[in-house]
């Protein structure tokens, strides 16, 4: 791991386990645990909860697993379980993996023991008759007719459920709790359903599996987990977490305890409005640099250590959260400006011939890799006749307050020499600006002293001869502005914004980075941070991705 992640500990969570180690409440080490259903990719909401659990571990000395719930075969797949440890990985982490599944046999055993003592019952009510009989926020729910089954009779049935004797939906098995409960977590939960599908891993061995609620905290119990970190949309099902650790005589119990989800201005973290846009074509797959998965994070260029930043900077929440997404571009910005290299692109390239330069010679010039970091040292990079600047630094009649280059004016190349613009070449037909001429001082070379006199202004270049092509990519939020989300039936054709990706495929960079590796960062002086991406253009030119901009904007709390 490149950076530690422990966190700062002053905070709910901190003073919770911290009470617990002076109490005495365990005789094993602090656990912690991240168990992701492995039916989607990882985002950034995904990063928080994983730091958080892994971060409390870290500082108090304990462990941190990665556990796959994997206990619905109908969505699960290897290829997620793939993605998912890759991306821990990438975050820096290390963890023991384990597998939901792998507790099958235990699990439903529990079952067992729970039905000998009375606190469950096989159900033989349809899905929508469960939903008639739960009741409402305000109405108390009514007892199944199947609830005084005995003992025996729900031994037999969900024996014979376990043996493929039932359809799927034909039965569930319930905890027997209270349907009168003011929380509608504990009416008689169902603990197993039927599902007759291969599963990814133990294949047709079960045809019955868990629900979440009831293998979520057997799980935490076989692996020793002593703080089971949720997000807060789980606080409601704590008192069904506890209830199954009493009724199972667990000792030393791992305790639920959640803080808040945190949401990001203009972010979609949703995995199912992420399925849609995916599945839907309007983004190029689950690593398109335009969505918060870490995949496409990763891709864009972001480094998990800006991640860790940012994750540090918004601290501990107690409930749901949104923060502008202003501070997650910082903690890039504040991880990248010293350890990309610099290097000089133009992005809508104007050709500038120095008219007074030798024809067919090539200068090579010293320039600092880093301005913020010497150790990063200089490169060699060749200076000649014809150049190609950017077409916005140049204006034939500057308005006021326009310092760049014009027709007279004096002007510094980056690392070179000081340019006057003689002559300005148009096309005959359309009166566009094709091409500059003008002359260098020879004496104002970079770094040999000369200050006889000012200019107000220093513009970066790269050599016509030397640089190659690239595509550079821009990427805008995904969402046209003040966006709002239905719970289903968004139209996303109306909703993306057009212009979230921007191919701009004739920029110039300079030759440099014909040497760089997929996921190598740089700053595009002025235009901001941007990585190699593994795609190749059109004309197999290499494509930047940028990864933030270089303006900086005060990030601040969006609400909560």
């Amino acid at each position: 791991m490149e950076e530690d992640i422990s966190m700062n500990t002053d905070h709910f969570l901190g003073k919770i386990i911290q009470s617990d180690l002076e109490a005495g409440t365990y005789s094993r080490p602090i656990a912690t645990r991240f168990p992701p259903e492995p039916n989607g990719y990882l985002h950034i909401g995904s990063a928080f909860a994983i730091l958080t659990n892994a971060g409390m571990a870290e500082h108090f000395g304990g462990k941190f697993n990665l556990r796959f719930d994997d206990t619905n075969p109908l969505k699960e797949d290897m290829k997620y379980v793939r993605a998912i440890e890759v991306d821990i990985r990438w975050l820096g982490l290390e963890p023991e993996v384990f597998f939901g599944s792998d507790y099958a046999e235990h699990i439903y055993e529990s079952a067992l023991h729970l039905i000998r003592k009375g606190k469950a019952y096989v159900c033989d009510l349809t899905p929508t008759e469960m939903a008639m009989y739960r009741g409402t926020l305000t109405e108390p729910g009514i007892d199944s007719p199947y609830r005084e089954r005995s003992v025996e009779e729900n031994m037999d049935l969900f024996r014979r459920m376990k043996a493929g004797e039932y359809e799927a939906g034909a039965k569930v098995l319930r905890a027997k709790i209270d349907m009168k409960s003011p929380n509608p977590t504990l009416r008689d939960p169902a603990l197993y359903r039927i599902i007759h599908a291969p599963h990814y891993r133990t294949g047709d061995t079960w045809c019955i599996y868990p629900m979440y609620d009831f293998a979520h905290p057997i799980q935490d119990a076989v692996e020793g987990i002593t703080h089971s970190l949720c997000s807060i949309e789980f606080k409601d099902h704590r008192p069904l977490y506890e209830w199954v650790m009493n009724e199972l005589d667990i000792r030393e119990a791992p305790k639920q305890r959640e803080f808040g989800r945190l949401n990001i201005t203009g972010v979609v973290t949703s995995k199912r409005y992420l399925r849609e846009l995916v599945e839907g074509g309007f983004v190029s797959g689950w690593d398109d640099p335009r969505l918060p998965t870490l995949m496409g994070l990763r891709r864009k260029g972001v480094t998990p250590e800006s991640i860790r930043r940012f994750i540090g900077d918004v601290g501990m929440i107690r409930t749901s959260s949104t923060v502008d997404i202003a501070l997650l571009d910082h903690a890039v910005r504040q991880d990248l400006k010293s350890k990309a290299s610099n290097v000089m692109t133009v992005l809508e390239p104007l050709k500038f011939v120095i008219t007074n330069y030798p024809e067919g010679e090539t200068e090579w010039l010293d320039i600092e890799n880093n301005a913020e970091n010497e150790s990063m040292g200089k490169r060699r990079v060749p200076f000649g006749r014809e150049l190609y600047l950017e077409r916005e630094d140049f204006m034939e009649e500057p308005i006021k307050g326009f310092h760049r280059l014009a027709p007279g004016r004096e002007v510094r190349l980056k690392g070179a020499y000081f340019i006057t613009c003689t002559e300005v070449v148009k096309d005959p037909g359309t009166g566009e600006i094709i091409e500059l001429h003008g002359t260098y001082d020879p004496d104002t070379r970079s770094g040999s002293g000369f200050n006889a006199r000012k200019v107000k202004a220093t513009l970066h270049w790269v050599s016509v001869k030397h640089s190659i092509q690239a595509e550079v990519r821009h990427y805008g939020p995904l969402l046209k502005p003040d966006v709002r989300l239905t719970e289903s039936g968004n139209d996303w054709t109306s909703l993306v914004n057009p212009d979230s990706l921007v191919k701009i495929t004739h920029a110039r960079v300079e030759s440099s980075v014909t040497r760089a590796t997929v996921g190598d960062r740089f700053q595009f002086i002025r235009h901001g941070y941007y990585a190699l991406d593994p795609d190749a253009g059109p004309s197999g030119e290499r494509v930047f991705n940028r990864i933030v901009s270089l303006k900086d904007s005060k990030p601040k709390e969006a609400g909560k």
